[in-house]
């Protein structure tokens, strides 16, 4: 699956960087995220718990970041394992492009599914992915922009 999108955001691009580099900021962005925590300056561990369909499970996995291009780029990489459900394994490479006072944000995601959630099909998989990069990027951008408008 692929996936490709641009966000809008009402803050300086090092606000954005470092909020993208923020485990308190991710956590509250992730949707269904029990856990984030910092292993390194490139590691975190999650705990994620979805719904796709029918099937409910909780993803245990690691994320890296890699190709880190402070403050304009980096890939993020990651493989999570949920039990009978399956596994999900991709990554992401996120810009950071400056425009005025604001900061656009533009991503091109790649994943792969298997497992029990693979014989969902992948209609229903891309659309709840979409769902969920939707409900992500909204709530960043709702909790970088209004730390700007704090700052």
């Amino acid at each position: 699956m692929e996936m490709n999108g641009e966000e809008r955001i009402a803050a300086p691009r090092q606000l954005v960087w470092e909020a993208l580099n923020d485990p308190d900021v991710l956590r509250e962005c992730i949707p269904g995220c029990q856990s984030l925590e910092k292993s390194s300056d490139t590691e975190m561990s999650a705990t994620v718990k979805l719904k796709i369909g029918p099937v409910s499970a909780k993803f245990s996995g690691d994320v890296t970041l890699e190709n880190i291009n402070a403050p304009e780029s980096y890939t993020i990489a990651g493989e999570g394992k949920g039990g009978i459900a399956g596994f999900a394994k991709g990554g992401a490479d996120v810009k950071l492009v400056e425009d005025g006072a604001e900061t656009v944000l533009s991503y091109a995601v790649n994943a792969q599914v298997g497992g029990k959630i693979a014989q969902l099909g992948s209609r229903l998989i891309d659309s709840t992915s979409k769902k969920l990069a939707g409900q992500f990027f909204t709530k960043f951008n709702e909790v970088v922009s209004a730390k700007a408008a704090g700052a």
